[in-house]
Parts: C-alpha cells; structure tokens; sequence
C-alpha cells in the first residue's frame, strides 16, 4: 500500500505522521518476498492427521513476517466475526494468515474448504482449523496481548471488548460474536439478493456476501451478489482462478491430479464460493445453488470462470424489499451478518 492509502487505511493526515505519530512505524507485509520471512519451526504430518482428524497428511512449514521476532510484546487489535474458513475470526488468525508464509495459509484454507464453509461458519469452539492455526502461533515465542473487540451490527460502536492471551480473549468475544453477528430465520429462501459495500473491492473479499448467506438459500435456489463497483474476481489471485474456475469440493478432489499444483488456498476460496454441491464423471458437477454475478464484471468473463451473471442496471434494489413471505430476501449491507435457519441451533 501507498503511504496515501495507508493513511487513509488507518484514518491519520500526512502531517499527523509527521506530528502526532512520528514514532509509529507501519510497514506492509510484503507477502511475496521470502526474505521478509523467518520460519518458527515445523509441524510435522502426523501432527497434522491428528489436528485435522485425518483428511491431511503433511507436515507444514510455520513462517512468519520476522518483524514479530523484533519486538517486545505483539498485541493484535481487531474484531471477532463469523468466517468461512475457521469459524469465527480474530485472535491468532491475525498471524495465520494475517502476516504468515503460503504453507500454513494454504493449509489451512484447504482444511476449511475441505470441512466446507456450510458446515464451518459460525461452529463456536475449536475448529480444526483454529486448532491449526493457535498451534502455529504456540511456535512465535514473542508475549503476545489480543485486543478482541466485537462491534454491534449496523454500527461502529463497541458491543464488548475482550484483554488477555489470544486464545481467551477470542474465546470471549466469539461467544458473544455468535449471539450479535447470527440471524436465524425460520425458512430457507429460494433467492437472496447480497448488496456488497464499496469496502469489498474484489470477488475474493466480496465473496462473503454469499459465505454468509449459503445456509439460508434453498436448495436449488440462488444468491446473486450485487456490486456494480467490483470488475475483478481478485487482484492477487486473478489469473489462477481464471485457469481453475469456481467448483464445488468434490470437482477438485475427484480430480486431484490436475489440481494439486495449484495453490490451496486459491481452490478453497473456489469451492466456498460456488458453495456445496457433489460432482461425479456420469452426472458431471451438481451445485446446491446458484450463484450469480451482478457486477462489473461481464457476462463472457463470468461464464468462463463456471459463475452465472446477471446486468446490475436490470437491479432495482426498491423492488426487491420486504418480499420474505415470497422467499425472496434484500441484504442491504452484506457480509457481515450470517444468516442461518433456526432449525440449526438444536
């Protein structure tokens, strides 16, 4: 990032870092440059059976940005919400995979997908994935302080704020994370409209707006993700997922060997957005639902990635307010909020 977006990321003017905050230094993670990194030590592949009850075999290597080698004390200060991948953010997930190498991102993001974000989101607890990634952070030996804060729906104000050891603190803020941050409805919808916000400035973010709408949609139903601002799958990833497309699981596992190159963490971001769904070599690749663009990005452009696409100038967002009692649900600020059916609470 520029120093102008780093400023604008952190809401300073130029002159107050010159003032104010001359003795804070920001840095970037400057993720593509292995010098940057320093490798905390090994968990080896029995470990990891043992982490992931069986569905991975192989030893990762933990590395991390060797700036957290430098210091005193790490604290990590940032929210708590429902993810696809570990189940609830925050805590030690600001190290894995906030500033760690590919190798524990890729795995643990496989995991996850392999788990899969209908089952994951949301679990309260220890995940295997969290388990994963708190094993990981035990190998970074700086003190280390979390700032857990969870912030009430539809504002910035903070609904709790929770001090100690990364794993407490998460803990704390996750249980009540699930009670603010999950609406439960009594029936699925047969289509869901996502309006992302400009904060979401790719597919590969704005993606949570159908992470945290999947569990409500009826089979057979459709989430369409409306961002007219977004002309991107991803800026980072884009040129792999133009080669692998968006699958569900099974696409990618019943044909291993031509994906397995790939970066993990890429196929998972994959196989969460196109959702649940089962893929044989008679029937072909079967999703649970549909899901549909209604962005910058173009019809032709979607079609090759295996995404449906709809015109956003044929959305008229009025339209599609207060139509529950069809099966038909309006998100006005997506990816925030998830959705489940209260069935699933017993």
């Amino acid at each position: 990032m520029s120093e102008e977006q780093i400023n604008h990321l952190v809401g300073v003017k130029p002159e107050e870092r010159e003032t104010t905050f001359k003795k804070v230094r920001i840095f970037n993670h400057l993720w593509n440059e292995p010098d940057t990194f320093i490798s905390c030590g090994i968990i080896s592949a029995d470990e990891i059976v043992e982490i992931s009850g069986g569905m991975l075999h192989q030893e990762v290597d933990v590395r991390v940005n060797k700036l957290v080698t430098e210091y005193d004390l790490i604290v990590i200060c940032g929210p708590v919400f429902p993810h696809e991948v570990v189940g609830f953010s925050g805590g030690n997930k600001y190290f894995f995979p906030g500033i760690s190498g590919q190798e524990v991102i890729n795995l643990s993001h496989w995991l996850g997908a392999l788990i899969t974000c209908y089952e994951i989101i949301g679990t309260l607890g220890i995940t295997p994935v969290r388990r994963l990634i708190n094993r990981a952070a035990s190998l970074i030996y700086t003190p280390k302080l979390c700032l857990a804060m969870v912030v009430a729906p539809k504002t910035n104000q903070l609904a709790g704020l929770y001090i100690d050891q990364p794993e407490s603190a998460w803990e704390a803020a996750a249980q009540l994370s699930a009670k603010l941050h999950i609406k439960y409805v009594e029936q699925p919808f047969k289509q869901v409209l996502s309006v992302m916000p400009q904060m979401y400035d790719d597919i590969w973010t704005a993606a949570k707006g159908m992470y945290k709408l999947e569990p409500v949609v009826a089979d057979g139903g459709e989430v369409i993700i409306y961002a007219p601002h977004i002309t991107e799958f991803s800026y980072t990833h884009g040129e792999i997922l133009s080669q692998v497309g968006y699958h569900v699981r099974d696409y990618f596992l019943k044909q291993w060997h031509k994906f397995q190159e790939y970066p993990a963490g890429v196929l998972a971001h994959s196989t969460h957005l196109k959702g649940m769904g089962t893929f044989d070599f008679i029937e072909g690749e079967q999703a649970r639902i549909r899901v549909t663009l209604a962005t910058g990005i173009s019809a032709e452009r979607c079609a090759a990635h295996n995404l449906s696409y709809r015109d956003p100038d044929t959305i008229r967002l009025a339209e599609w307010a207060n139509r529950e009692d069809e099966g038909i649900l309006l998100v006005p600020k997506a990816g925030e909020i998830l959705y489940r059916l209260s069935s699933s609470k017993f």
